[in-house]
């Protein structure tokens, strides 16, 4: 099959022949019909992701597909069926997964990170029973990518992890992906959305998803006060998108008392959180990671509803043979909305 390698990180990407997977006895491997070009996917291949140990590698965790191959042990499912999976697999038997929480699982396995991903013409997927997801016959192969990584783990992040309520002022630190998601679902839900970027164009988008209001960072002397401004004291939900020290303090700072803040984004070593002000005003600081298999069920059916409509995020369309390049091009955060790819074109 053709995948996109690398075999050293931080060196060039290349589309190369390999061989096709087997499925584990656990799990399947899905022909893969579409899949979304992740800023996760560079920081794998910068090296920043420590799950990733053995080179070379096939990025991608952001997939919908079919399945081609079934393992022994596999019992739900069979060859034809039209899949996605969340990006974080749970085992399926240990006490995280027992209690509905397979995103944490210790033995958790993670196409793209911990096995080879999806920027291939297949990719094998274990603990195939306990994670995969049908796809509905309404939903194409390019919007059911899009919701692997970015739009679930929004999903999770402002419904599970923020608990957000309508009419509440939430704050969206980062208009990537992960953060013009977060802005569609919070707006969905009811709430009041403020969206913070440096980037004209992806401020321009986030109006366009919901944002009540934007900030462009860079125009601004003190983007929490710019944010307590707005929202009338401060936001009651504030989600760092995108992870950076200055996003996540920011994101902390803008809270009115007793707020809550998720972080999303992957931050770097030594980024500091203002505890002062989480003690003195009693925020609730909480990390989200991913999502279950059983809320998309959830999901689903408000986008089926169209009160979510994911396929507006989706910009561009392109080949394996286009992925070096665009996946390099993610270190300076370029491009807007979400990218996804289809392997099997030429």
């Amino acid at each position: 099959m053709r995948a996109v390698v690398f075999e050293e990180f931080g060196q060039p990407l290349r589309v190369q022949q390999v061989a096709d997977p087997t499925p584990p006895t656990a799990g399947v491997v899905i022909k893969v019909q579409a899949t979304g070009l992740c800023r996760s996917d560079w920081h794998g291949w910068m090296g920043h992701d420590p799950d990733i140990r053995r080179l070379p590698h096939v990025p991608g965790h952001e997939l919908a597909g079919v399945v081609s191959a079934v393992g022994a042990a596999v019992s739900r499912w069979k060859v034809g069926d039209r899949v996605t999976v969340p990006f974080v697999c749970g085992c399926g038997r240990c006490a995280q997964c027992a209690s509905g929480n397979p995103q944490v699982c210790p033995n958790q396995f993670q196409p793209g990170f911990t096995a080879w991903g999806s920027f291939a013409e297949f990719v094998a997927i274990d603990y195939a029973d306990a994670n995969l997801v049908a796809l509905p016959g309404w939903l194409g192969d390019p919007t059911a990518a899009s919701l692997g990584c970015r739009f679930a783990t929004s999903y999770r992040a402002i419904v599970d992890r923020g608990r957000v309520q309508a009419g509440e002022w939430v704050a969206v630190h980062g208009c990537g992906g992960v953060g013009l998601s977060a802005i569609m679902i919070a707006r969905a839900l009811g709430a009041n959305v403020v969206g913070i970027d440096i980037a004209a164009d992806k401020l321009a988008l986030a109006r366009e998803v919901g944002a009540s209001a934007t900030i462009d960072a860079r125009q601004v002397e003190d983007v929490p006060v710019a944010v307590r401004d707005i929202t009338g004291g401060g936001a009651h939900l504030s989600i760092d998108a995108l992870g950076s020290a200055t996003t996540c303090s920011n994101s902390v700072l803008c809270l009115r008392r007793r707020g809550r803040h998720v972080q999303v984004g992957l931050l770097p070593e030594g980024a500091l959180i203002p505890m002062g002000r989480v003690i003195a005003h009693e925020l609730d600081i909480v990390g989200s990671h991913g999502i279950q298999a059983a809320r998309y069920t959830a999901m689903l059916a408000m986008i089926e509803s169209g009160k979510l409509a994911p396929q507006k995020l989706i910009s561009r369309h392109i080949t394996l043979a286009e992925v070096p390049a665009a996946l390099a091009g993610m270190g300076n955060f370029a491009g807007l909305g979400l990218t996804i790819i289809a392997p099997g074109a030429s």
